[in-house]
């Protein structure tokens, strides 16, 4: 019954499912749970091809974690298979590993290296700058200009849709430079994937007798039909919830292009990146990491889109000044009739999976001590049909 929820969550992402299975679990709360798509796991859902390879709908979703126990915690759910994270960067028509290492540096250059020697390579190539304030200013102080217009420049060109100068400096600075062999995408200790995928995971955090799902729902359908007597967790856009009052916000979307064919590998490594080649920017073949054996395949191009559905919030100054008013208006809300905002789209801030999972864990226990100290609203009764 709609008259008997405790916790109403906005979204079945993974913020959503683990903000619900949590208050569930602990609480023995009665949660309902609204989701506008036809499925869970928002844009972590992956799904089987028609030639049965199980696919990334939404882009990849690499899971890595250096937290031991937010993998404990997960694996409540999933069995996890150890992933190889390895992104190459197709420039001049040949494959260099990405993010830039020593192996990337040599046959650039075209000289051999070690750590020293490369070091000493960089410095002679960066630019002098002490304090960049964009991302042009932090990659050419970084790695000169050579390597940011071969790696970076267009790239984030076709990304963003803006020039990298009119960007955030960490947009560019979350990819690192190494001046090692390590071929890896990313360092962390914990770097694995759920065993038939991230929907089955969180299918099953929501399989519980407290629980309900309703999907194809959007969240003005059910807002002010329910009240919940505990808490609102929301993780849709904030501008949204807001009615778009202060204008909206900048985002960027994707367009996917699923290829299948009849052979078993069709690149050498997971993701490859086209900085400088074709209107997309990557290729992905997930099955590289899904721990799938398969005797086909299927590879998504993914092309950047300024309309459509919202995935990057745009790491602009003009975009982070509109979105701290949102900001105040959401912790008015919060303060005034409990509702919590949480996700990427909420907060308005990029997250990779393990920190949006972990913000959602946070996020459950600010409600679980505020909630603890606050009696329950009355729910209200349901207008007549």
């Amino acid at each position: 019954m709609l008259d008997d929820v405790d916790l109403l969550v906005c979204g079945a992402g993974p913020v959503g499912c683990v903000v619900a299975e949590r208050a569930a679990t602990v609480l023995g709360w009665k949660v309902l749970v609204v989701d506008r798509r036809p499925h869970v796991a928002g844009n972590c859902h992956d799904s089987h091809a028609a030639n049965g390879v199980l696919v990334h709908n939404y882009g990849p979703h690499y899971f890595r974690t250096d937290d031991e126990q937010l993998l404990r915690y997960l694996s409540r759910f999933a069995d996890f298979v150890p992933a190889n994270y390895e992104v190459r960067s197709q420039v001049r028509g040949e494959l260099y590993p990405f993010p830039i290492n020593l192996t990337t540096l040599e046959r650039f250059f075209g000289r051999s290296l070690d750590t020293a020697s490369a070091e000493r390579l960089l410095a002679e190539r960066r630019l002098p700058i002490a304090n960049p304030t964009n991302s042009e200013e932090y990659v050419l102080s970084r790695v000169g200009r050579e390597l940011y217009e071969a790696f970076y420049l267009n790239y984030t060109l076709k990304q963003w849709g803006v020039h990298p100068r009119a960007l955030d400096p960490q947009v560019c600075g979350r990819v690192p430079v190494r001046l090692d062999r390590d071929a890896r995408y990313v360092g962390h200790r914990f770097q694995v994937m759920p065993n038939g995928g991230f929907t089955k995971l969180f299918v099953r955090m929501l399989n519980h007798r407290n629980v309900r799902t309703l999907l194809n729902c959007d969240f003005s359908e059910v807002r002010t039909l329910i009240r919940p007597r505990r808490a609102t967790v929301y993780c849709g856009p904030i501008d949204a919830y807001f009615d778009n009052r202060l204008g909206q916000l900048p985002y960027r979307s994707l367009r996917f292009d699923f290829v299948s064919h009849e052979t078993e590998w069709r690149q050498p490594c997971v993701q490859i990146n086209y900085p400088n080649d074709y209107g997309y920017t990557r290729s992905v073949e997930i099955k590289h990491v899904t721990g799938q054996r398969h005797p086909e395949t299927v590879v998504s191009y993914e092309t950047p889109t300024a309309e459509g559905e919202p995935f990057y919030p745009v790491p602009r100054r003009e975009s982070a000044a509109l979105y701290a008013r949102y900001r105040e208006l959401a912790e008015a809300e919060t303060a005034r009739n409990r509702v919590y905002f949480c996700g990427r789209l909420a907060q308005y801030r990029y997250f990779n999976t393990d920190e949006v999972i972990q913000e959602a864990l946070a996020c459950f226990q600010t409600i679980r001590r505020r909630c603890a100290a606050a009696p329950p609203a009355s729910s209200p009764a349901l207008p007549a049909a």
